[in-house]
């Protein structure tokens, strides 16, 4: 499957930008952002099931709780309920949204957003990439093609670590190609 690289889109919910028009935090000005990525939207299915199953369990099962409480206590217990999985599901499309990488022309970023008072940003300059991996394994990673990509570095600097992305081999395919431009081939 090909993926056009040269488009420029700015999809809201979408796992792999090509060329996308944003800005970031550590954005230089003679940088190119090549690709943005996130987890593939399969991977999110987990936290939806829960919600839907939370929704049906609290519907199914308001005869018998009911059966003991007020309408006063109904209301709050609807009221509590709503907040509840209004709450888990905007922090988990949080997550899902803010947890990024970024490629550039001169580095490899890694934004992972832990809540919504801490952020971990990791960068490598492409230089001083030494290896990639893709991890992929099972039967949905190999169906809806999304795995993980390791980056190890070179000194002290931090690995990265881009998480269940969409298409991880044409990623890598555009990393060795940026590789390979900066070593002269």
């Amino acid at each position: 499957m090909e993926i056009n690289s040269q488009k420029s889109e700015n999809k809201l919910f979408f796992s792999y930008i090509s060329y996308p028009k944003i800005k970031f935090e550590t954005y230089e000005p003679d940088e190119k952002i090549l690709l943005l990525l996130r987890a593939h939207p399969f991977t999110q299915l987990g936290w939806i099931f829960n919600v839907l199953a939370f929704i049906i369990i609290i519907l199914f099962s308001t005869q018998i709780i009911f059966s003991f409480l007020k309408p006063n206590q109904i209301f709050i217990f609807y009221l509590f309920s709503l907040v509840f999985l209004f709450s888990f599901s905007w922090i988990n499309i949080l997550n899902w949204y803010f947890n990024v990488g970024i490629i550039t022309n001169k580095r490899v970023i890694d934004i992972d957003f832990h809540s919504i008072l801490y952020r971990e940003i990791t960068v490598a300059r492409l230089d001083k990439i030494e290896d990639i991996t893709i991890k992929s394994g099972g039967y949905f990673q190999a169906f809806f093609n999304y795995g993980t990509i390791f980056f190890q570095t070179a000194g002290k600097e931090n690995n990265i670590e881009f998480a269940d992305i969409p298409y991880p081999s044409l990623v890598v395919e555009q990393i060795s190609k940026l590789l390979g431009k900066k070593d002269g081939n």
